[in-house]
């Protein structure tokens, strides 16, 4: 069997091959059939539990093995009389990477997910078959918010995405789905369909807002995506960077849960980000790591914090511009730590990648400022008071290992990326839709973007 790594890219698609991964190894192409009767209904608890954690699982796609891996690993914990998790998986036929497993069955289902031992299938309880539902649709994503919650009450709530991604873009896709034999670029192979970045927000404002979100997905971790949920959640988990299999730590993560069911927001963000950081520690991970040429990271911000940051990015990014100190920029362009939107054949010294991290990036800009600059005094406190209010006010927690392919180390990352122009390419084809998002409203950020490709090469 060629084996590959996918790369979770959530709300939009990309997938990238690489090496062997432990999670596909792990699942059976044994088939077994789900019982016959009727999905079960859903049992109403008889006290308000402390948490609901609800997974929205799209494995319509090349991605489907490891969906079914992940929700068994789920089960390695299960709910409680104090958690309740349940999840919404997706799958289909046909597709690159199909898999026979767990009855070869296709479209939507529910699960109350009940722990148990068997790693190779699926024993959590069905409780309802939905169909052929578009889980590229965000009205989709919200209606089983709306539905776990009405049917799981709980005193508070984690909403998870599970599925590729591509950050703020929107990538171009052809209007045929893949079962007609076309490539797509979409989130839902079946349909061609994605959820897109200005999509987000009408999840929580259709569902409600929950406490903590997190994005089982690339990129997704950024200014402009961020932005699009600051009032969805108190705390929201995603990654700058790609995120490799086995994904998240979810043994490790709900177990903490389970123990720890009084925790707040903030508690379950920093152990989701604490286990993330302890799996990829271990040998066999770090081994693929260093092999894939990969670092990893993951980070806790709080959402009520962003509008701060828009206000303070803007300020400094002002100050920059009217400054012109275009050799600091240009230097800062070029050892800015990039994220992997291509690969050593499109981007080969990782310079056209227009993802970086704003901590680094400003912190850069400031070490190479000519001394005597006017108004120099001013952007200089304007970068350290943006680092400052990044590193102790946004972010909760922020959690890297390793380096990328060109040496640059991921202690670079400080929790929160941005849109920085790279040298000139063309990476993905992606719709121009960057001034309809709500940071690029609030801060014109677009502006210094187009000042920054006046700079450098």
């Amino acid at each position: 069997m060629n084996h590959k790594i996918l790369f979770f890219c959530a709300l939009i698609l990309a997938a990238a091959p690489a090496c062997a991964s432990p999670a596909l190894e792990q699942l059976s192409s044994q088939t077994r059939a789900l019982p016959a009767a009727a999905a079960q209904a859903a049992p109403r608890p008889e006290a308000l539990k402390e948490w609901t954690i609800m997974v929205y699982m799209n494995g319509k796609s090349n991605i489907e093995p490891f969906a079914l891996g992940d929700l068994n690993r789920f089960e390695t914990v299960g709910s409680s009389e104090k958690i309740n998790i349940v999840a919404e998986l997706g799958r289909s036929k046909g597709l690159e990477n199909d898999t026979t497993a767990d009855g070869d069955w296709d479209g939507v289902r529910r699960y109350f997910v009940t722990r148990d031992a068997d790693k190779e299938h699926i024993g959590s309880t069905l409780l309802e078959d939905v169909g052929a539902r578009d889980m590229g649709d965000w009205k989709e994503a919200a209606a089983f918010l709306k539905w776990a919650r009405a049917a799981y009450p709980a005193k508070k709530y984690l909403f998870i995405i599970w599925d590729h991604g591509w950050g703020w873009i929107d990538p171009k896709k052809p209007g045929d789905n893949l079962l007609d034999g076309q490539k797509s670029i979409s989130h839902d192979f079946v349909t061609g369909n994605y959820i897109a970045t200005t999509d987000m927000g009408k999840i929580f404002k259709e569902a409600g807002k929950v406490d903590l979100y997190a994005s089982m997905a690339c990129f997704m971790q950024m200014a402009e995506v961020a932005y699009e949920i600051k009032d969805a959640a108190d705390v929201i988990v995603g990654s700058e960077e790609v995120i490799q299999l086995p994904s998240l730590n979810f043994e490790d993560f709900f177990a903490f849960m389970a123990a720890n069911p009084g925790a707040g927001a903030e508690a379950a963000g920093v152990s989701m980000v604490d286990t993330f950081r302890e799996m990829y520690a271990r040998p066999e991970y770090q081994d693929m790591l260093e092999k894939t040429k990969y670092g990893v990271q993951l980070s806790a911000i709080r959402a009520a914090r962003l509008p701060a940051l828009a206000k303070k990015t803007k300020t400094w990014y002002e100050l920059a511009m009217a400054a012109g100190d275009k050799p600091a920029l240009a230097r800062a362009k070029a050892e800015v730590l990039r994220f992997e939107v291509g690969d050593e054949t499109t981007d080969p010294d990782k310079r056209i990648s227009f993802y970086g991290d704003l901590y680094n990036f400003v912190e850069l800009a400031g070490r190479y400022a000519a001394p005597a600059l006017p108004q120099g005094a001013r952007l200089a406190a304007a970068g350290e008071d943006l680092k400052s209010f990044i590193a102790g006010d946004l972010t909760i927690r922020n959690a890297w290992l390793g380096k990328d392919r060109t040496g640059k180390e991921y202690s670079n990352t400080h929790g929160i990326a941005i849109n920085i122009p790279g040298r000139p390419g063309s990476l993905i084809e992606y719709y121009p839709s960057y001034s309809k998002l709500a940071f690029e409203k609030a801060t014109g950020w677009d502006s210094f973007v187009t000042y920054l490709k006046t700079v450098g090469d």
